[in-house]
């Protein structure tokens, strides 16, 4: 039978990308985890993890067993965590993932409310951009993960684990203030011949902009690359280019130089969702009914448009 140690040890270095990185998490030296590893692919026959100078990489085996070892500590944390549940233990800590924007727009208020409501609770969040986390969830590293999916992006397979839309957050074209889509909701069409400030190839956003222009049969020329939205909106607040921004983003977002309106010929909208696994240990349950009533308000306007 398969050492469990062993197992997290493997698992620590496919997240961590490296043997010395694992280690350092790990508490070992690298050479100690190493050793651990030579031993874990001694048990199952073959080799399981590729060294090199610039870090760690699974063979097929490794992501065979890798996709079973998270699960394995997955289902042990869930099990420990049910034991000190009947025992009348309070629970001490949650440890939360989320995107960028989402912790400007969701986290702020959701965590505030869940402090005041269990403040005994330690949480801890670190930032993970979609579509990664959800190995994390599976294995017990996170016990909530906010993630998003934009138009024309598949979702990540999320086996053994529950998933939750708690926001659809439509895409809004943003412009300088005095742009001619302060009179009316454009389409793509009219929107040709502008710069566009979007992500790189391959990001989410940009993906949806790129497959939105296709469909309508336009080209459309991306100028300025950032997938950081507030460095959108102070380039268009400048006066330059024009671009798809959530919704939620610009509610929260200081008013100034920029107007939004929807697209005319398509909509479109990332969806936001938490993921944790099927049967979530307390407190998680409560900490997703508070961020679904926060959801449910971060679209509701603020204020005039600027």
């Amino acid at each position: 039978m398969l050492d469990a140690h062993r197992l997290r040890v493997l698992v620590e270095v496919a997240h961590a990308g490296s043997i010395a990185a694992a280690a350092e998490r790990l508490s070992f030296t690298p050479p100690a985890l190493s050793q651990q590893l030579t031993k874990l692919e001694r048990e199952v026959g073959c080799r399981l993890v590729e060294r090199g100078r610039t870090g760690a990489v699974l063979t097929g085996a490794g992501r065979v067993l890798l996709e079973h070892g998270e699960r394995v500590l997955g289902e042990l944390r869930e099990a420990e965590q049910a034991v000190r549940a009947f025992a009348g233990a309070v629970p001490e800590r949650l440890s939360l993932g989320a995107f960028a924007s989402a912790g400007k727009v969701l986290l702020p208020a959701t965590l505030a409310a869940f402090g005041h409501e269990h403040p005994q609770v330690r949480l801890s969040l670190s930032d993970v951009e979609p579509p990664g986390g959800y190995d994390l969830v599976t294995s017990g590293e996170l016990d909530l993960l906010l993630t998003h999916r934009y138009p024309s992006v598949p979702l990540p397979r999320a086996g053994g684990l529950h998933r939750e839309r708690v926001l659809v957050d439509p895409l809004m074209v943003v412009a300088p203030t005095g742009h001619p889509v302060t009179d009316r909701d454009p389409s793509l069409a009219d929107l040709a011949g502008e710069e566009w400030i979007c992500g790189a190839p391959g990001i989410h956003n940009r993906v949806s902009l790129d497959t939105a222009a296709a469909d309508a049969g336009v080209r459309l020329g991306v100028a300025y690359e950032t997938r950081d939205y507030e460095v959108a909106l102070a380039l268009i607040e400048a006066g330059v280019g024009v671009a798809l921004i959530p919704l939620s983003i610009l509610v929260s977002a200081r008013r100034g130089g920029w107007v939004s309106r929807p697209l005319r010929d398509v909509r479109l909208a990332r969806e936001i969702y938490a993921v944790h696994r099927r049967r979530p240990p307390d407190p998680v349950p409560a900490m997703v009914a508070i961020l679904r009533g926060v959801a449910a308000r971060a679209l509701e306007p603020q204020g005039g448009d600027g």
